[in-house]
């Protein structure tokens, strides 16, 4: 057992101030308080002035199969079995040092990912939450991932292989993306009867369903059919940016969890597709932002998810940056922590596992410098991860200000 004694705290959905102190015992949090405490004798503290504690965080959108290089996705294919493995232990390891305890890999090659998960969480590397290769039609996005399916017997088939396979979500194309040579981001992939299907065969199974839709017709097909999660969900139309304000209502009525995949490298450069994409409609960083931030001002329950691994803009490791975009597209700095932490720990089926500092929970611990609801920046500069109770090395991190093995003052 030991005890982590910082100046503040974020509890998953607050902040908590007058000191919090986080008890670790083993794996799991032991307990969490405010103010000033006695602890039994030979308990270690670790005191964390200037600090604030709050849950590991959750990257609800990666590819860890994703080398973060140019044209990631498409070179994969042409990947072995062992170089996929040693991109995703690479990954892996730069999601942890960013403070990223657990992950949400939507695009699998192969099974690479949903193997790894399958052999257990190994030391050191966040936990997985896996969805195999995502559902795809016929040459279409991703298609090289291995799970093309037309028609009902197929998509049957795909999700009783997913189920098989213990995932722990079914993921589905069901619109084009910008990343796969060929694909229309604006073309339907899937019609509303088909996902329909794909949803009530996975909700048998007691699997949930997130997909990928960029267009505003694939969103009302997304909504019709009912899914549990929308990634991306930019809401295009042939002009650009420019969906119906009520979609934004409907959204937030449903209750779907949107992953708007928002968040890249500070200065880096559009990746080729982007370009291609603002030249020919009115895109733009800003304008999608701010469309972000009307979906937030109408209720659409928001998580944070960074699209790791695509392309050099989204190197493993990048969530803090969607962080800090939400708040820039003026979501609230509570909000925006709680869509990387309790409220993505929701959307993945993990709120009895991680995401909140709660007793029985996983000691996935973040410390930061300073108040992040001040300066959402600082979950940039992690000072200290703590993984199912077990530190994690950060090279270059700021720990000298970080005394451990005192007490914090009695009450």
């Amino acid at each position: 057992m030991r005890g982590y004694y910082a100046d503040a705290g974020f509890d998953g959905e607050r902040i908590l101030r007058g000191g919090v102190l986080v008890v670790v015992d083993g794996g799991r949090i032991a307990g969490v308080q405010t103010g000033r405490f006695d602890l039994p004798a030979g308990v270690p503290v670790t005191r964390l002035p200037g600090s604030t504690v709050l849950p590991g965080l959750i990257d609800a959108h990666v590819h860890l199969c994703g080398d973060g290089g140019p044209d990631a996705l498409a070179r994969v294919r042409d990947q072995g079995p062992q170089e996929r493995v040693r991109v995703v232990r690479a990954a892996l390891a730069d999601h942890v040092r960013a403070g990223v305890t657990t992950v949400r890999d939507l695009g699998d090659h192969h099974w690479t990912v949903a193997d790894r998960a399958a052999a257990g969480p190994r030391d050191g590397e966040p936990r997985l939450v896996v969805s195999g290769p995502p559902i795809t039609s016929p040459g279409g996005h991703c298609w090289s991932m291995g799970g093309q399916a037309h028609g009902r017997g197929e998509l049957a088939a795909a999700v009783r292989e997913r189920a098989d396979r213990r995932v722990d979500v079914v993921k589905v194309m069901v619109s084009g993306g910008s990343m796969t040579a060929g694909s229309n981001l604006l073309a339907l992939q899937y019609a509303t009867p088909d996902l329909t299907e794909v949803v009530r065969l996975a909700h048998g199974a007691g699997l949930p369903v997130t997909a990928h839709a960029h267009s505003v017709e694939s969103v009302r097909v997304c909504l019709a059919a009912g899914v549990d999660g929308i990634e991306h969900c930019t809401c295009m139309t042939e002009r650009g940016l420019e969906p119906p304000e009520s979609l934004f209502g409907d959204l937030a009525a449903a209750g779907v969890a949107v992953c708007p995949t928002i968040g890249r490298s500070p200065g880096s450069a559009p990746s080729a597709q982007a370009a291609a994409l603002m030249a020919g409609t009115n895109y733009t960083v800003e304008g999608r932002l701010a469309q972000v931030g009307r979906m937030a001002a109408a209720g659409v329950r928001l998580i944070s998810g960074s699209d790791a691994g695509i392309h050099p803009g989204k190197p493993h490791g990048i969530l803090p940056w969607s962080v800090v975009e939400l708040v820039t597209a003026g979501v609230a700095p509570a909000a925006a922590l709680a869509s990387a932490t309790s409220a993505a720990a929701d959307a993945c089926g993990l709120s009895a596992t991680t995401g909140r500092l709660r007793p029985g929970l996983a000691a996935d611990l973040l410390v930061l410098p300073g108040d992040p609801t001040a300066d959402i920046t600082a979950l940039t500069r992690p000072q200290r991860v703590v993984l199912r109770g077990r530190e994690i090395a950060l090279p270059g991190a700021d720990r000298a200000a970080l005394s451990s093995e005192q007490r914090p003052g009695s009450s």
